[in-house]
């Protein structure tokens, strides 16, 4: 029998990295839509990731008592003072889209030598023990000078990984999932459910 869990996301994009990392491990990830769930809409105002990415989960756990993961990440950019950080979402929705946004971080930096970014990624895993639980991933990078590639989603085409000295839009999926944010801390996760055996 499979571990059941829920990620509290409707983002499909999200949804498939989360599976394609934890489902080989004898895990079933349903997102809200797969159990009809609707929780209430939630205002995130945290004054962090683990902020943010608990008060999705504690939305979802007034709705069920099954094993919750949410997460919240953010793109931080040095040269903006690590903006937009917990806000990246809402930047892009304030821009009118990624695209937009991208733009928009492109001409800021335009004459900018200091392109240092990182993406940072904080998951919360509830109606697993007594407290949330928070795992952490981080991927550093550089903001490139245009975007590249037709992978990823968000602001993946214009962040340039570290690790793979390219941009996560130009990473084929399983290579961005080594080395995302979003990928290092599942990872961190994976290994949690395995001590406790839930995952294989």
């Amino acid at each position: 029998m499979n571990f059941e869990i829920i990620l509290a996301t409707n983002n499909k994009h999200k949804l498939q990295e989360v599976r394609e990392i934890l489902a080989p491990h004898g895990m079933t990830i349903y997102g809200l839509n797969d159990l009809n769930l609707r929780p209430e809409e939630v205002e995130e105002n945290a004054p962090d990731y683990f902020g943010n990415a608990l008060l999705k989960a504690e939305a979802v756990a007034k709705l069920t008592t099954m094993p919750i993961i949410a997460d919240d990440s953010g793109l931080e950019i040095e040269a903006m003072d690590n903006k937009p950080g917990i806000h990246s979402a809402r930047f892009a929705s304030e821009c009118g889209g990624h695209e937009k946004a991208i733009s928009n971080i492109l001409q800021f930096l335009k004459d900018k030598d200091n392109r240092k970014a990182r993406f940072v990624c904080n998951i919360v895993l509830l109606n697993m023990s007594d407290k949330p639980l928070r795992f952490e991933g981080i991927a550093t990078g550089h903001i490139a000078k245009e975007p590249y590639g037709e992978g990823g989603f968000g602001y993946d085409p214009i962040f340039v990984s570290d690790e793979l000295k390219k941009t996560f839009a130009e990473a084929g999926q399983e290579e961005k999932n080594k080395a995302s944010h979003r990928g290092k801390a599942l990872t961190k996760l994976l290994t949690y459910l395995r001590i406790n055996g839930k995952a294989r």
